[in-house]
């Protein structure tokens, strides 16, 4: 059938390879489909023969290898889709630049004004060009600006590196952009601003960085605009307001500031998720101008003030999640008017007052979550209501209902009372109101002394007795002199105090201006004081009042870890470091396996590590821990810990679990015995701590050694070299990036517990 223009075969369950001959046999194709079909093996490199081919398709099979790289010969095609597949290897430059000129042999001068038609400029005729879903690497050529005619471009989910090119510019037909799902790097281009007919812009997943800038406002058609997971900083432009914008996702980036008035206006708008970034400032009334919305996510923000009532006209809302602010006020009765909702998630707030028993007709309510709040009152039994459970309603502060949701069960007074007792109360109200303003007047002279003592806040195990008063804290810290002040904590200052009864203690003082202050204050109380451990922190007594906060702590004589390993006065030797490391390492393996409330610390680093006079290690700085219920194995924050110690998830997505901190300990294990911090100068953007160990392991540990160790002149130190490896590789396999590959704190502490038996084993021999 050497005839035959169109094949269509896709989706036909075919197998095997593509022949070689194929094209030979069919020299006028024009059209060829065998998508979504279980191919397999290479695309042939005969397929650059079939010069008439205008459109490709082998998306949605298993196809290996490299893209044919005389594939730009095929100079009349208008739609490549190799998608789906397991291509790899660089994209191609004949696509966008001839390669070969086989095809073009002039040997007539007659046609020699046909040369600048086609040399250089690549598939003159192509419009559409899907390579997504594969496995593709290197950089995206800038040949690619040579393919003028280009409408849709998907390059997503593959393995492409390097910056966006400026030249992409220069592909002003484009109306669909996709390159999310890379590891791309560096800055939008500011030509970006003349694809004026760009519909749709992907850059989601990649490593992008730099401001979002205001030369997409110039883009007057786009619909849709994916920049989430990436890591740019500063604010959302303003003049981003486009009514043609459908769809918006800024979510898990480093945005700051209020969120511009010009989002609240955007009518049309379907979807806007700018959640886990650092966006501040109240929700605009303004946003009943989204009369389509069926997505709107603020969550894991700072943002402040109450929910809008406005927000209950939004008919069309199927998900609406404002999780992880510092909302405060109440539920507004006006959420009962959201008839399409579907999905509702509000924990972690400060909001307080009734759930509204109106949400009861939210018929197609599915799921809610209202955890962590200040609610109180009865919880709604009736519509969608009788199908959720005690964790969408967990940690409030006073909420009552069916047993099942583990609240106190509601009181059922007498709502009647007979007229001889209203008149009874009323007769006896103005004599009970001077009973209490005398007992009163009398309590606070008594008491005035006594005015700034401690309140018992979740302090549970605390002796009453052992509470020490503001006043007595003044005097103990010279009023919080900077001579006493030992150093920084999660929000607030630490401080030296000397107590009335000669005791040394730490003050760790909350920074009240933070609103985040009071809940870590919470946290440290709850995450310490019921815990008891010779290598975490102990809590003292507390100090509380409505304008301070502290917690008073045990005084670790010898200062942070920090402070021992970067000192140029003293040197830790092999054995106490490894002595050090197994302490944190037990401290973690309680906190993850030994407690019933499972804790994960989120911040492990050398300076929230503290030694006491036997050189002891304590974790401390429990500021920003994460309780995890019973059976939870992950939760998610908007905190975000210390660069250079966070791992992946944690940075990317806020994802918090025990594997984070074993992620942090292995970071740490690596830096006690290089002596580098991973935030180190010499570490730039190709390579970090963990790159540098692990080239350097098994086979090059003396280079990456503390050169301090290597200065003991210690005569054993080749003997010694083979367990030093052994901690490397364990540290390695804490810090894969797949959290469920690394292991647990249990197996880390038999490890070094092994380690040290040998190491003391040959210091015994040595002596």
């Amino acid at each position: 059938m050497p005839s035959l223009k169109h094949i269509g075969l896709g989706i036909n369950h075919l197998k095997g390879n593509l022949s070689e001959e194929m094209c030979n046999q069919l020299p006028l194709l024009e059209v060829f489909s065998v998508a979504v079909n279980q191919l397999e093996g290479s695309i042939p490199q005969s397929i650059s023969n079939c010069t008439s081919l205008k459109e490709l398709y082998l998306d949605g099979n298993s196809f290996t290898g490299f893209i044919p790289k005389d594939i730009g010969n095929l100079v009349r095609l208008e739609i490549i889709d190799l998608g789906s597949n397991y291509l790899s290897g660089p994209i191609p430059f004949s696509i966008f630049t001839i390669s070969t000129l086989k095809w073009l042999e002039l040997t007539d001068n007659s046609l020699s004004s046909l040369l600048p038609s086609y040399l250089g400029i690549g598939l003159p005729n192509l419009e559409t060009l899907w390579l997504d879903s594969n496995e593709l690497s290197g950089q995206i050529p800038k040949s690619i600006s040579n393919v003028s005619k280009l409408k849709t471009l998907d390059l997503s989910v593959n393995k492409l590196n390097g910056a966006i090119p400026n030249v992409i510019g220069n592909l002003k037909n484009l109306f669909n952009l996709a390159l999310h799902g890379n590891d791309l790097t560096g800055l939008i281009p500011d030509t970006i601003s003349n694809l004026h007919n760009l519909q749709r812009l992907s850059l989601s997943n990649n490593k992008l960085q730099g401001s979002i800038i205001n030369e997409l406002c110039q883009l007057k058609n786009l619909s849709e605009l994916y920049l989430d997971n990436n890591m740019f900083s500063g604010a959302i432009p303003r003049c981003l307001g486009s009514p043609s914008l459908r769809k918006l996702n800024f979510s898990f980036n480093k945005l700051m500031s209020h969120i511009p008035f010009s989002l609240w206006s955007l009518k049309d708008i379907l979807v806007l998720d700018i959640s886990s970034n650092a966006l501040s400032g109240s929700i605009s009334q303004e946003l009943s101008n989204f009369r389509a919305i069926i997505l709107l996510n603020l969550s894991r923000n700072q943002l402040s003030g109450s929910i809008p009532t406005t927000m209950g006209s939004l008919q069309t809302l199927i998900t609406l999640s404002l999780a992880n602010n510092k909302l405060q006020g109440s539920i507004p009765k006006s959420f009962s008017s959201m008839i399409s909702i579907e999905s509702m998630d509000l924990s972690h707030n400060y909001l307080s007052g009734m759930i509204p028993k109106s949400l009861e007709s939210l018929l197609n309510l599915r799921y809610i979550n209202f955890s962590y709040n200040l609610l109180d009152g009865e919880i709604p039994s009736g519509g969608p209501f009788q199908n959720f459970t005690a964790q969408s309603f967990m940690m409030n502060k006073d909420l009552c209902g069916k047993s099942q949701l583990q609240v106190h069960p509601c009181r059922r007074g007498n709502k009647h009372m007979s007229n001889k007792v209203m008149l009874v109360i009323k007769c006896s109200m103005p004599i009970m109101v001077v009973i209490l303003v005398v007992i009163g007047v009398l309590f606070l002279k008594h008491n005035r002394d006594d005015a700034n003592y401690a309140t018992k806040r979740d302090l549970t195990n605390l002796d009453a007795a052992a509470r020490i008063s503001y006043y007595e804290l003044l005097q103990g810290t010279n009023r919080f002199d900077e001579s006493n002040l030992l150093g920084f904590g999660s929000f607030g200052s630490v401080y030296k105090a000397i107590l009335p009864n000669k005791k040394i203690v730490a003050v760790k003082v909350f920074n009240i201006d933070m609103e985040e202050a009071f809940r870590s204050f919470d946290i440290e109380c709850v995450a310490l004081c019921n815990l008891r451990h010779r290598n975490l922190i102990k809590i003292i007594s507390c100090c509380s009042n409505d304008a301070f906060r502290s917690l008073i702590m045990e005084f670790m004589s010898n200062g942070s870890l920090d402070r021992w390993l970067y000192s140029h006065n003293y040197c830790l030797d092999i054995l106490e470091r490894l002595n050090i490391m197994v302490d944190v390492a037990s401290a973690l393996e309680y906190l993850h396996h030994g407690t019933s409330t499972p804790i994960v610390h989120c911040d492990i680093k050398p300076s929230n590590v503290l030694l006491d006079e036997d050189m002891v290690a304590h974790v401390s700085d429990f500021g920003i821990a994460k309780l995890l219920g019973e059976g939870q194995l992950e939760t998610y924050t908007k905190t975000l810990a210390t660069v250079g110690y966070i791992a992946p998830e944690y940075g990317s997505k806020g994802a918090v679990s025990f594997k984070g901190d074993v992620y942090s300990y292995g970071i740490m294990l690596m830096e006690m015995f290089t002596r580098k911090k991973p935030t180190d100068e010499m570490f730039v953007e190709s390579l970090g701590l963990k790159d540098w160990v692990s080239k350097s392991t098994p086979h090059s540990i003396i280079n990456i050694l503390d050169v301090n160790l290597l200065h003991e002149a210690n005569p054993n130190i080749n003997n010694i070299l083979p367990h030093m490896s052994s901690i490397f590789e364990l540290a390695l396999s804490c810090c894969t990036e797949l959290p469920e590959a690394r292991i647990l704190m249990n197996d880390v502490v038999v490890s070094l517990k092994k380690i040290r038996s040998y190491l003391c084993s040959m210091s015994e021999m040595h002596h």
